[in-house]
């Protein structure tokens, strides 16, 4: 076979490709000193893909996105504004530029870690509803940790 004859198609499964940003968001928040968790209903009935909690208090959600697609038929992601102090998309490597807004923060990630390529704006909470959300939050990571 001729190489110039070899053609390769890279093809991300988006299942896979949220996890492996959803996995690698964690961890990036991990290791800058906030806990993580997965998958968090607010109380306005949307759900956060990954919601983080500081060593001071402050709230990070962050918006996986696995695709362009999932990005465009996606419209809620201004809806978590009001439940964190720090809001960020989480994308692949792969993931296009110029597609994102500039607003938010911008996480690059992968299953293995992450990196911030944007900060996100600092929005702090009403001090009632962020303590409203810590206990909920507080609450859900020891329930869980009860199933496991």
């Amino acid at each position: 076979m001729v190489a110039a004859a070899l053609h390769l198609e890279l093809v991300f499964s988006r299942p896979e490709t949220t996890l492996s940003v959803t996995r690698g968001a964690a961890r990036l928040l991990v290791d800058m000193g906030y806990a993580p968790l997965l998958e968090v209903c607010l109380p306005n009935g949307r759900r956060a893909d990954v919601m983080a909690l500081g060593s001071k208090g402050d709230i990070v959600i962050c918006e996986v996105k696995s695709g362009i697609d999932d990005y465009r038929v996606d419209r809620k992601w201004q809806e978590y504004g009001p439940f964190c102090d720090a809001f960020y998309f989480a994308v692949a490597p792969e993931f296009p530029d110029g597609v994102l807004p500039d607003e938010p923060g911008l996480i690059v990630a992968d299953g293995f870690g992450g990196a911030v390529v944007r900060d996100a704006p600092a929005t702090p909470l009403a001090p009632a509803r962020r303590k409203a959300l810590t206990l909920a939050f507080a609450r859900l990571g020891a329930l869980r940790a009860m199933r496991e």
